[in-house]
């Protein structure tokens, strides 16, 4: 992990297309703007797990109806 240190309207740069910019630093929060190709998801981490679990679960369900099926189709 590269950690560095930016001030208020600093920029990193993540390969040629993605411009991250600090906008605000208060006590215990920092805002970032960031420019990036629309074909690029951006998503807070916590979101994406989120997701990421949703789908899991789904998946659970789906390989659950897939067997009530074959059993169905046993009978």
């Amino acid at each position: 992990m590269l950690v560095m240190g930016r001030k208020k309207g600093e920029s990193i740069l993540i390969g040629d297309d993605i411009e991250i910019t600090i906008v605000n630093v208060d006590e215990s929060s920092v805002k970032i703007a960031i420019n990036a190709p629309r074909e690029v998801t951006i998503l807070r981490k916590e979101l994406y797990n989120k997701i990421k679990e949703e789908n899991k679960e789904a998946l659970v369900k789906d390989s659950d109806l897939l067997k009530v099926k074959e059993l169905n189709l046993k009978k």
